[in-house]
Order: C-alpha cells, then structure tokens, then sequence
C-alpha cells in the first residue's frame, strides 16, 4: 500500500467529521478566548490565542507511530486514541492569571456544556511551577523534557467522538514550545548541543515568567 493511501479507511472517518470537529474547535476558542471574566477593561486574563486542526498527514503519521508502539487503532476507536485532533491554545503574559483561566474552563464543565475526557494534567520540569499547579485539580507530572503545560481535553458529551485539546501557557512558555517543536519534534535532534541549548532556554522561560509576576507584584504595590 502506498503511503498516500495507509490508513485510508481511518482517514475518511476524519474527513466525514472534519466540519464538526472544526465548528467544536471554534466554540471552544470563542468562550475561552472572549470570555467576559478573563478581558476586562483594566486586566485581560488572556493576552492571544488560536486554534488547528490536525491536518490528514499529521493524523496518518500519528496513527502510524502508535501502531508501530503496538497500540490498535481501528474505526471504532479511532476518536477516542487520537484526542488532539483539534486543539485551543491560550496565552497569558503573567503567571497569576492561569487561576482565572482554569475558573473558567471549570466552570463550562460544571454547568454541563463541557465534560472532561480525562483529568486535566500540568506537565513542567521546574519544582516551583510543580508546587504552584498542585494548588489547583490537576493531574502533575514533572518532565525531564523541559515543557511546561497545562492541558485539558474537553468534549461536549461524554460519548462524542468531538473532542478539543486546550493548551495553556505563558508566552514565554510558547516561545520555548515554539522552538522545540521546530527542532525536536516529533523526531528528537541527534544534535547534543541542540538538547542543551533547549534546556538552558526552558531555564530563561522559567526565570522570565517568575520576573513578570514580580514586576506586576511590584508595580501594584506601588499604586
């Protein structure tokens, strides 16, 4: 088979959802990214946001590597071992404004518009930002790939095939996303000077995000 036509069967299921995934895609950019509680005229919780929908390769080389893994990826299963189909990225400059954030994703879900297809997780290498999302209902996990995020997958009933990956981070934070992903993603670089240099800049990220908040702290003080 060629690979233009491997997992074709898979592939077409996508493309029949295709409208309803992107429209759900949607929906959760607007209520998070426009929400009222997180852009207020004096303080926007939110400084950017956006939105992607797999595209047909990603997805057949996705299934692949699973397969290769020895995990079964068949139509019946196909929405619920793939979840990152759609995803929602949500930025914000300081620290102390994830708090309202979460609020406001908790708070689609306990009205029950939205249901979680699993706990939310915070993934990061730093203790301290470890300690920080413990305060909160979130699944921890300290990586040793420098990667600090938070992820919840969101879908509108428990058994939808729909499902939205919603990432949030800080913007330097996604600077640091931004430029491993280029460089060691999906396939890690073989380059020892890379992994180090990556390394030292997740140290700057989490340095920068800290010095935010102390300058806003500062500067509210001084009010």
């Amino acid at each position: 088979m060629s690979e233009a036509n491997e997992h074709a069967d898979l592939i077409a299921l996508f493309d029949n959802l295709n409208h309803h995934l992107r429209t759900f895609m949607k929906n959760v950019e607007e209520f998070i990214g426009n929400h009222p509680d997180l852009n207020k005229p004096n303080h926007s919780a939110v400084h950017s946001y956006k939105s992607r929908l797999k595209d047909r390769e990603h997805l057949r080389a996705k299934i692949s590597r699973k397969m290769a893994e020895g995990r079964e990826i068949n139509g019946d299963n196909l929405f619920r071992e793939i979840t990152d189909l759609t995803g929602v990225r949500i930025l914000h400059l300081f620290q102390d404004d994830f708090q309202h954030i979460d609020a406001v994703i908790r708070s689609k879900v306990d009205e029950g518009d939205w249901v979680f297809a699993e706990p939310p997780k915070a993934y990061t290498w730093d203790p301290e930002a470890a300690s920080y999302f413990r305060g909160f209902e979130l699944s921890v996990s300290e990586k040793p790939t420098s990667y600090t995020s938070v992820h919840y997958l969101v879908r509108p009933r428990a058994n939808s095939p729909l499902c939205c990956e919603i990432q949030v981070r800080t913007l330097f934070e996604e600077i640091w996303g931004e430029v491993d992903h280029q460089i060691n993603y999906p396939t890690p670089t073989e380059s020892v000077a890379c992994r180090e240099q990556i390394k030292v800049l997740s140290k700057i990220v989490g340095a920068g995000s800290r010095l935010l908040d102390s300058l806003r702290r500062v500067h509210h003080a001084g009010e």
